[in-house]
């Protein structure tokens, strides 16, 4: 069966991308700009994540990210995004791509356009608005897989049945030919 993931050795970048996704950076990392309201001003650490991944955050934020650490609006609300909306899918996803389910690629075209558009946005912030770093470059690596990955996903689910095509579908596929 051309379903099972030892024949889509690829879809293996895409299961780990999910997993560190789901198991430390929606829940642990990016849920701290949510639970600690004000990282300039901090009085006492929450309740989740632990300290020592609030200090990482903090840290990360004064030497390099200027943005996370001012934590505006328009930014709070893509931490949002990432927790109620990102988080499931990250689940469900690391079940699709593992077991071969069609029903993940509509789900992960919309994911892939709006972590895309996340992205964008922020990066255009952190490059040229009021919380602009000096060190872009650092920033851009940071975030770059954010923004790569999702490309690589629509390039992915780009057929109707990404993981059930059938086997003339497949790259590299030959018919054979006829005997009569």
């Amino acid at each position: 069966m051309r379903n099972r993931l030892r024949y889509r050795r690829f879809d293996l970048i895409f299961v780990a991308f999910f997993v560190l996704n789901l198991g430390f950076i929606t829940y642990f990392f990016d849920i701290e700009q949510i639970t600690v309201t004000n990282a300039l001003h901090m009085t006492h650490y929450p309740a989740w994540p632990p300290k020592p991944i609030v200090d990482l955050v903090h840290w990360y934020g004064r030497q390099w990210d200027p943005l996370l650490m001012a934590r505006p609006a328009f930014f709070r609300m893509t931490i949002w995004i990432d927790v109620v909306v990102f988080g499931p899918f990250y689940a469900f996803a690391i079940y699709a791509f593992i077991r071969g389910r069609d029903w993940i690629r509509v789900p992960a075209l919309v994911w892939s356009g709006i972590m895309m558009t996340n992205v964008a946005i922020i990066l255009f912030e952190e490059k040229n608005g009021a919380y602009a770093t000096s060190h872009f470059g650092m920033v851009l690596g940071a975030n770059l897989p954010w923004f790569l990955l999702p490309i690589a996903v629509i390039i992915r689910m780009i057929w109707d049945q990404p993981f059930s095509r059938s086997a003339r579908e497949e790259p590299g596929h030959e018919e054979p030919e006829s005997t009569a």
